[in-house]
């Protein structure tokens, strides 16, 4: 290797994703490692976006904090609807730390990540958490693992495991120690002298400072006064915070930072780079212009006009570009070959006067996630009739979708099939009632019910029950293998030897 290459090679710290199933953990295994309180935060105790946080483990022989250790951690969501999120996630670790829940087992989600570590080929950790439940059974969880392609270290696999209480904190220094022990054997460098480049972790539009990013950084360094872009937007960075908004001078690889001044939020996603100029960082978004433009409209599943099919109209507002693309990616997966949804605008930002405007006297409604609304909008809606729905938990807003596009479909008339009837015998008849006499050869039937005559495999008419009787007497329902007469209204003639055919019709609300 050249010299100064070797030189300029710089021992990265590792990135560490921590996925699982929701409720197994995550957050609080994170929590006992950087003593925050993010679970208290989050709604519905759900971490809603990716964060990406950094500590700092002393030295072993000297417990010096300066000359200590770092791990970059990624916090991905956990709930099935930021599948998306997730996956972005896993992409840009080193280590996937698989949390499972010691007495549950597997999940689906846990299968869904497996999935992903097995495509990636990255390294993994299993943490079995909750150890301190009763019904722990670590065992029981490593021979789940083993039926999914995952052979831990004590079933002859590669694959190491640390046992663990998020919660107590027991076996956290051990997760630790086998963190930094791939690491090192991954051998991770990264080249100071290379421009620097990343990854946008989360973005969105602070209040007072404009456009906002996390960034984690991959290779070269960051520092005041370089220009950024992505695909999408580009700043000229004049403060450094890392994730604590603390002030930097530079950043290094594998360091999250955040930097504010974008002149649009950046993709959550998109790659960075740093430029010589502002000149050449704006020439490379033009040069990818198909793939800069943040607010879009866009049709879900592509829904015709001239299909017929009932289209609900949706402008999407956001906290954060993550959260808009967990949302979005949901949302497609509802079933719309009878209700369409589409999307006419999908930003980050506080809900505008703008929004108000494109939905306004169309089918549609504004779709709000953790935003406000601006004051001048606010005026407008005291005079117009426009549906304004916010969120704080991804998956509610979901559900709460799929309940209005339930309510746009048409009532439709559904027919139950009750039971059958042999006809064995005819008794009266008088314009177009008749009373027959026969056997419930199938299920059961009930006074009040329609019935559909069918001779020879075909139908010949329809008509009703007007009553029904066993043993001579008026009854409710007749079961299989009793014999009864029934008074039957309709235009067809009962024949013996017809099978008749019971049902009722309702009129329901049909489903997606």
């Amino acid at each position: 290797m050249n010299k100064k290459v070797k030189e300029s090679l710089f021992s990265r710290p590792p990135i560490v994703v921590v996925m699982g199933h929701i409720d197994h953990g995550k957050t609080t295994l994170l929590d006992q490692i950087r003593k925050t309180h993010v679970v208290e935060k989050e709604s519905g105790g759900i971490t809603q976006h990716i964060g990406a946080y950094q500590v700092i483990l002393p030295d072993a022989k000297t417990g010096d904090q300066e000359q200590g250790k770092k791990i970059t951690f990624l916090d991905t969501p956990g709930h099935e609807a930021f599948f998306q999120m997730r996956s972005r996630g896993a992409k840009v670790a080193d280590i996937v730390v698989l949390v499972i829940d010691a007495a549950e087992g597997l999940k689906v989600q846990t299968k869904e990540v497996i999935s992903h570590i097995k495509k990636l080929e990255i390294p993994a950790i299993v943490v079995l958490n909750k150890m301190d439940k009763p019904g722990a059974d670590p065992e029981k969880v490593k021979r789940e693992l083993f039926k999914e392609g995952m052979v831990v270290e004590s079933m002859g696999g590669e694959i190491p495991t640390v046992q663990v209480s998020a919660k107590t904190g027991k076996g956290i220094p051990e997760l630790l120690e086998m963190i930094l022990l791939i690491a090192e054997m991954e051998k991770l460098t990264a080249d100071l002298k290379k421009p620097g480049e990343g990854v946008v972790i989360e973005s969105y539009l602070d209040n007072f400072r404009g456009p906002t990013a996390t960034l984690l950084l991959f290779e070269g360094t960051l520092k005041t006064g370089d220009v950024v872009a992505t695909h999408s937007a580009f700043t000229k960075i004049k403060n450094l915070e890392n994730f604590q908004k603390k002030a930097l001078d530079q950043a290094l690889p594998s360091d999250p930072v955040i930097i504010f001044g974008f002149d649009q939020a950046p993709k959550a996603g998109e790659e960075f780079k740093v430029f010589p100029d502002l000149t050449q960082a704006q020439d490379y978004i033009q040069s990818s212009k198909d793939s800069q433009l943040l607010t879009k409209e866009s049709s879900i599943n592509d829904p015709k006009e001239e299909s017929g099919i009932k289209t609900l109209n949706i402008v999407l507002k956001t906290d954060v570009a993550g959260s808009s693309e967990a949302i979005e990616g949901i949302l497609k997966n509802i079933p719309q070959d009878k209700v369409a949804l589409k999307i006419l605008k999908s930003e980050v930002g506080n809900i505008n006067e703008s929004d108000i405007k494109l939905v306004k006297g169309g089918r549609g409604l504004i779709l709000g996630f953790r935003v406000k609304t601006d004051s001048s909008a606010k005026k407008i809606l005291e005079r117009e009739r426009i549906k304004i729905m916010n969120f704080d938990v991804i998956y509610e807003m979901v559900e709460e979708m799929r309940t209005l596009m339930e309510k746009a479909l048409e009532m439709e008339n559904i027919r139950n099939d009750s039971g059958k009837l042999k006809v064995l015998v005819k008794f009266f008849k008088e314009g177009n009632r008749q009373i027959v006499g026969g056997k419930v050869i199938e299920g059961e039937i009930e006074r009040g019910s329609l019935i559909e005559v069918m001779r020879d495999e075909e139908k010949v008419g329809e008509g009703r029950m007007v009553n029904l009787q066993r043993d001579k007497k008026d009854a409710e329902s007749v079961s299989k293998g009793q014999e009864c007469g029934i008074l039957f209204e309709g235009g067809t003639e009962i024949k013996e030897g017809d099978i008749l055919n019971i049902f009722t019709r309702e009129k329901k609300r049909g489903t997606l």
